[in-house]
């Protein structure tokens, strides 16, 4: 039972979510085209790139990067537009601005925390 399992998730694990009805005709945008799927986050799927995700939203922005890619456009330029339409959450590294800079800190916070609680119960 334990390999049919093991057997399974490594099947799974080579399905990609991009349909071949998806791909570009020209390898170096569709290299772009993932990269850029990479960097930006399904809004139905929590932590998902929209590359890796079944749901109809990342499928129709997949779409979308591959025609504005093919349309001329930049990475930054369909990064920008996509973010200008849905928000600072599809972007898995939002732009550090006052309102997120809470985001960029706490880590730091929590790891002097941290530190101080450890280093004060030693001495």
């Amino acid at each position: 039972m334990k390999i049919f399992l093991i057997i399974i998730c490594l099947l799974y694990s080579q399905v990609q979510s991009v349909e071949p009805d998806e791909i570009l005709a020209d390898q170096k945008l569709e290299n772009v085209a993932r990269i850029i799927g990479k960097e930006l986050r399904c809004l139905v799927c929590q932590n998902e790139d929209i590359e890796n995700s079944n749901a109809d939203i990342a499928r129709d922005l997949r779409i979308l990067v591959r025609k504005m890619l093919s349309e001329g456009k930049t990475k930054n330029e369909i990064i920008s537009f996509i973010h200008s339409r849905y928000g600072d959450f599809v972007l898995f590294n939002p732009p550090i601005r006052f309102d997120t800079s809470f985001l960029w800190l706490l880590p730091i916070i929590l790891l002097i925390l941290l530190f101080y609680t450890f280093f004060r119960r030693k001495l």
